[in-house]
């Protein structure tokens, strides 16, 4: 199995390397990008705890300086990008320099936006050490922090000098985390390949039950798949949009329940995805067996799967629309949803009918009472 994945696009190429095993080699991988022998690692006291002595020993002779932000959604904010910012100037942090982002998707997102604004822009490498950062947000160069307005407003494309995804990491997860980030995994198959739908149907739970070898192979066709689309679609200009499948709803959803532990982002992603094959099928769009399919692996995987999975109060089904209506892939004022012809078949629907959305919510809804 190869376990590099390539990012082209073209002088700014990077690999995603994956493997079992990968922080006690990352001073032999990094190594040949640095200009000198010393990195500023950037990373969550939770994190830290459980993998930075890892790092430092394989960095093996690189000197290491870190910064422990504080772990949870919350951190993606102005205050701790400032703290972030004025820490990498007060170590000497050079443009010829590189920054590794060790964590889950905030601290990757947040160190690279860092990197983005420093100096006018820093190398960096991410290091994700959970599922859904690994198979998504470390890979493609979105880089940003939230804003009471709604997630990820803030930020700049600024890609990766090398991706390290070291597999072996996943079994420190808390099974929550692993399969919120399953969530991104499912999502790959749904919008684009329905093979590796079924591949997932069929050998998720022994994944999620902790076989590295099919783990590394999920994270490796989620990898190929985002690159792929990355290498074509850079800025999300047509085809990179369909990797939102789920997220419309999702950001919604999280900015209702305020972005707290009673939903974390891949949960809200399963969620959203079973809404918008719930949607496609009332549209007539998808066979009606599709989000059935969709939600039954969801329950095997022992995922939330609706709305009503969802603790405590939630918004009517207007005022989630308006939520939605804050997402970043809104145009000229028109919601933009992805949606499916089936199962690997996804594609953006310009034109909603508001009646029909608001009629898969307001069912969703209420079948929490």
């Amino acid at each position: 199995m190869n376990d590099v994945v390539r990012v082209d696009l073209g002088s700014r190429s990077y690999d995603v390397r994956i493997a079992p095993g990968l922080l006690g080699r990352a001073g032999e991988m990094i190594a040949p990008i640095l200009s000198r022998q010393r990195v500023a690692v950037v990373t969550d006291s939770n994190v830290a705890a459980s993998h930075l002595d890892a790092l430092r020993a394989g960095l093996d002779g690189i000197e290491i300086r870190s910064l422990e932000l504080p772990p949870g959604e919350g951190t993606k904010s102005w205050t701790e990008l400032q703290r972030t910012v004025e820490w990498l100037l007060a170590e000497r942090v050079e443009r010829r320099d590189v920054v590794v982002a060790l964590g889950g998707g905030v601290i990757g997102d947040l160190a690279g936006f860092a990197s983005a604004i420093l100096r006018r822009g820093v190398r960096f490498v991410q290091i994700p050490t959970s599922l859904l950062a690994q198979v998504d947000s470390s890979v493609g160069g979105k880089t940003g922090i939230n804003a009471a307005a709604g997630k990820n407003l803030i930020g700049a494309f600024h890609q990766p000098a090398l991706v390290l995804a070291d597999t072996n990491v996943l079994s420190t997860l808390e099974v929550r985390d692993f399969l919120a980030g399953y969530g991104e995994v499912v999502k790959y198959g749904l919008l684009g390949d329905a093979n590796f739908f079924h591949w997932l149907e069929t050998n998720g739970p022994k994944l999620a039950a902790g076989d590295v070898d099919l783990r590394t192979e999920a994270v490796r066709r989620s990898v190929l798949m985002k690159a792929g689309i990355v290498a074509r679609d850079e800025t999300e200009q047509g085809e990179r949009a369909l990797l939102n499948l789920g997220h419309t709803f999702c950001h919604a959803l999280e900015s209702a329940t305020g972005y707290s532990d009673r939903l974390l982002h891949g949960e809200g992603v399963a969620i959203g995805s079973a809404l918008a094959f719930e949607l496609s099928a009332r549209m007539g769009l998808c066979a009606q067996e599709d989000p059935s399919r969709v939600r039954a692996h969801l329950s095997d995987m022992g995922m939330k799967r609706s709305i009503a999975d969802i603790p405590g109060d939630l918004p009517n089904a207007d005022a989630l629309i308006d939520l939605m209506a804050q997402d970043k892939k809104v145009v000229s004022g028109k919601l933009r949803l992805i949606l499916a012809r089936g199962i690997g078949e996804a594609f953006v629907a310009d034109e909603v009918p508001h009646d029909l959305l608001r009629g898969v919510l307001s069912d969703a809804l209420a079948r929490r009472i």
